[in-house]
């Protein structure tokens, strides 16, 4: 059986820089247009997939947003959405101004994707909202009140801050969401000392997208090859046939791998894919 290949981004298949080698990009382009069967899961939203693999052409859809959606990467349409309820959005959203935070929201509205943001409180948000400005990202709202974003399809709640300052909110969420929510607190590899509490619908995670991926693109057969490194793929590596991670991925991640390989500077994935579709 064919085999699936999927990789998550940050960490895995970019350098530490958020970009892709030379080298990957090259090989990458060689395969693809040979028929490789892949495509990423990542929690960068489509418009930050599209910047990094302009270029190439993919002939799988893509997964963003931790699985909340699946999208054509050359369109950026999407073809499969988990939106959180709106009751859960403007409830969570309470606890995070409650807590003195202000949260970034992404959503889709049917015909176009928007990222929300008010009020913009430490350096963690103000370096994210100056990397969104520097890539030209289109979803930008600024709004005095987040509110205003609520009529849309809300697909990721984000609160950006110091572990400190997010411990309580974290277990607040963990403790009144757990059922209906798929929450996360991981450190931003590129603002130093600054975490990421999302919250997204609780059927977005990694491996129920590539199994609705699977189902849409008729590999439900295909032997599903997943590379990762941080705590958001342990739902993928589970549900994999092969979990591939990283060496500089988390030592709770590495407890779900059948494989360890080189670093995320070393080309490590993209290697190791030339390697075993060749055979």
């Amino acid at each position: 059986m064919k085999p699936l290949y999927i990789s998550d981004l940050d960490g895995t298949l970019l350098e530490d820089d958020g970009t892709l080698s030379s080298f990957t990009r090259r090989v990458l382009r060689e395969m693809l247009e040979k028929g490789l069967p892949f495509t990423t899961a990542s929690a960068r939203s489509v418009s930050s997939i599209q910047h990094i693999f302009a270029g190439l052409k993919f002939n799988l859809p893509v997964i963003e947003f931790n699985g909340a959606i699946i999208s054509h990467l050359g369109s950026g349409e999407h073809l499969h959405i988990n939106s959180i309820d709106p009751p859960l959005v403007e409830d969570i959203c309470r606890a995070i101004h409650a807590s003195g935070h202000s949260p970034f929201i992404s959503t889709c509205t049917g015909s176009e994707d928007r990222l929300y943001y008010s009020d913009i409180t430490n350096e963690g948000m103000n370096w994210y909202l100056g990397d969104r400005r520097i890539h030209g990202d289109k979803r930008l709202r600024f709004v005095e009140d987040i509110r205003s974003s609520f009529n849309d399809q809300v697909v990721c709640v984000n609160v950006i801050g110091r572990k400190v300052d997010l411990s309580e909110l974290e277990q607040e969420f963990r403790d009144r969401y757990s059922d209906s929510l798929e929450i996360h607190c991981l450190q931003d590899q590129y603002s130093p000392g600054f975490f990421w509490l999302t919250a997204h619908d609780r059927k977005a995670t990694k491996d129920q997208a590539i199994r609705t991926l699977q189902q849409q693109t008729g590999m439900v057969e295909s032997k599903v090859v997943v590379f990762g490194d941080n705590n958001n793929d342990i739902s993928m590596f589970k549900m994999a046939d092969r979990s591939i991670a990283v060496s500089n991925a988390t030592d709770e991640l590495k407890q779900y791998a059948t494989e360890t390989i080189g670093n995320n500077n070393e080309d490590s994935v993209i290697r190791y894919i030339q390697n075993d579709w060749k055979r």
